[in-house]
């Protein structure tokens, strides 16, 4: 296979991946213009807390689609048509399951949440209203996550594409009819996500019936229950849901300890966070092509493709990083005025861009390493590097912050990034193919 043929390919599935997730950001954005002309700015705090909620809830669940993907590549390449077909039954059944558990407690998670992240009286009315409607789309965004994540492994990155573009096409009409014309308000902009989400759904069982009928075909409900492959698929979601989790709280840690430094360094850090969340965009969408094409070719036992798509995606992912660098250093205060344009926390911001700077050119391997270990099923070592890199951010905040205070904080981030990426290259023999397969 020649190189430009490999670089294709890689694009094919690149491309509509990092489309589907610049479509989330854009979603939010929606919801927050719509919200900023009900006419109460505490619609937008109210709004914010109920995405905070829900962004995490799915944060959590987002192992389903790595679980997901990883195993039926690996059942793509390896020519099991049947048991890519009950792999998409088998990973429906966690996502109804665990769907039925969040909505039929739905009332003390949402009541929690709200306690967790305090605010107002009225703001908490308010996010209650959008939270318990919006608590109905649960089932059909797990569902989508589910079977985000089979097409993806069905190397298949247009059929999710599709999807979230017609879903953000959807969610602001509605939410804009219900809101201002039906005069509901907040709860109306819930009722948009609502209405997407189950539109989304809809429209994936119908592209699944047009494009994958012969899978559907080979469906043995008895087969999808299997505890060998049940028992498989519930240890890789072990394993990706703790990396996920131990992930979330470093994130999570990092506004908490921002808020110890003053309400300056903590909206400074939050919009230099913007521009990691720029980064992850881009190198999402090569990371789940990884997923896509490791998987596949370790289902094929084909080491040799496998070893230069690998070194390919790794050239790619470092091109990502230095795109990024050298954007952050030439335009950072431009593209972060889209985001605020109060001169004191741009200026606060020009103290610490240097570490945003350096977060690609660290980031992208990590981020790569990720997608080639879920493709490989390699969700043991996920999970431990994790477990360190974690360890080490923890050890390395509270050793420098006394000394280093918010520098602390970005230098412990980057060790978490870089850690997670060195440990997976030599936790997996340095990406050795014989290694992986």
């Amino acid at each position: 296979m020649k190189d430009s043929a490999i670089n294709r390919e890689i694009l094919r599935l690149a491309i509509p991946n990092m489309i589907s997730n610049i479509v989330i950001p854009l979603l939010g954005m929606v919801d927050t213009a719509i919200a900023g002309r009900l006419g109460n700015d505490l619609n937008i705090a109210a709004l914010s807390i109920g995405v905070t909620i829900f962004s995490f809830l799915f944060w959590n669940c987002s192992f389903l689609r790595m679980g997901t993907s990883g195993v039926t590549a690996q059942d793509y390449g390896a020519g099991r048509k049947k048991e890519c077909a009950n792999m998409l039954l088998r990973s429906l059944w966690f996502a109804f399951a665990i769907s039925f558990v969040i909505v039929v407690f739905q009332k003390p998670i949402g009541h929690f949440s709200l306690y967790i992240l305090q605010g107002s009286a009225q703001v908490q009315k308010l996010a209650a209203e959008y939270i318990f409607v919006r608590i109905w789309a649960v089932p059909a965004s797990i569902t989508l996550f589910t079977l985000q994540g089979w097409f993806i492994g069905m190397q298949d990155a247009k059929t999710p594409m599709i999807i979230a573009l017609l879903s953000v096409i959807i969610n602001t009409v509605c939410s804009i009819y219900f809101a201002f014309y039906l005069n509901m308000g907040i709860a109306g902009i819930a009722w948009g996500s609502v209405t997407a989400q189950y539109f989304g759904l809809a429209s994936s069982c119908v592209l699944l019936f047009i494009k994958y009928p012969e899978y559907l075909h080979l469906i043995v409900i008895k087969e999808s229950l299997h505890p060998g492959p049940v028992v498989r698929f519930l240890r890789i979601n072990r394993d990706i849901f703790l990396r996920t989790a131990f992930v979330t709280l470093v994130y999570t840690f990092f506004t908490a300890a921002s808020a110890r430094f003053g309400d300056t360094i903590l909206a400074t850090n939050a919009l230099l966070m913007q521009l990691f969340a720029l980064f992850s965009f881009l190198c999402d969408g090569f990371a789940y092509s990884a997923e896509s094409l490791v998987g596949r070719f370790v289902g094929e036992r084909n080491a040799m493709l496998l070893k230069r798509y690998i070194r390919y995606l790794m050239l790619w992912s470092v091109a990502i990083g230095l795109f990024y660098a050298i954007a952050y250093v030439i335009a950072w205060k431009q593209i972060l005025m889209i985001f605020s344009s109060s001169a004191d926390i741009l200026e606060t911001a020009g103290q610490y861009v240097g570490w945003v700077i350096a977060v690609p050119l660290i980031g992208s391997i990590p981020f790569m390493m990720d997608g080639i270990m879920i493709g490989a099923t390699k969700t043991k070592l996920m999970r431990n590097t994790v477990f360190v890199a974690t360890a080490l951010f923890f050890a390395c905040f509270y050793v420098l912050s006394p000394f280093f205070k918010n520098d602390a904080l970005w230098i412990s981030f980057l060790v978490f990034l870089s850690f997670r990426g060195i440990l997976l290259y030599f936790y997996s023999n340095r990406l050795n193919t014989n290694s992986i397969i």
